[in-house]
């Protein structure tokens, strides 16, 4: 069963336009992020830009909200959430922003309402950092990046 989480939300600088926050579908882990821009941002290739949202929330103590990029703005132009994902603290009371960069081909333009983002909302723990000498042993230990290979096991 799904928690239910309610989060209280404000709008910011004349974003009275825009649509709140919103899961397009019903299975969907994120809802929707969209760009308070005052006139639109061209995101030249190798660059990227803070992206006002317009909107502002108080994340519940014991959550965090994350900010993710959406699939088809990286799948499809190259764009993404350069510090993805970016973390809002359940004491930030500021506007949300949203980090895009442009690791595409060509410029890649945000209008006005554009969704640019997705906003997931996750418990936090409150984790008690215990010293020790050596920690358990894993079949793993410490293997890095790629230390299982690149290719599926043939038989």
């Amino acid at each position: 069963m799904t928690e239910r989480l309610e989060i209280e939300i404000t709008r910011l600088r004349a974003a009275d336009d825009l649509p709140l926050p919103r899961r397009m579908s019903e299975g969907a882990s994120g809802a929707d992020l969209h760009a308070a821009v005052e006139r639109p941002v061209t995101i030249e290739p190798g660059a990227f830009a803070l992206i006002p949202t317009g909107i502002a929330i108080a994340v519940p103590k014991g959550h965090e909200a994350q900010v993710r990029s959406r699939s088809g703005l990286a799948a499809g132009n190259g764009v993404f959430v350069l510090n993805s994902p970016g973390t809002i603290d359940a004491d930030y009371r500021g506007e949300i922003g949203v980090i895009l960069a442009n690791l595409g081909a060509g410029p890649f333009r945000i209008e006005r309402g554009d969704r640019v983002a997705q906003i997931v909302v996750s418990r936090v723990s409150d984790v008690v950092w215990v010293e020790t000498n050596e920690l358990a042993r894993t079949e793993r230990q410490d293997g890095g990046f790629g230390h299982t290979g690149v290719t599926h096991d043939r038989e």
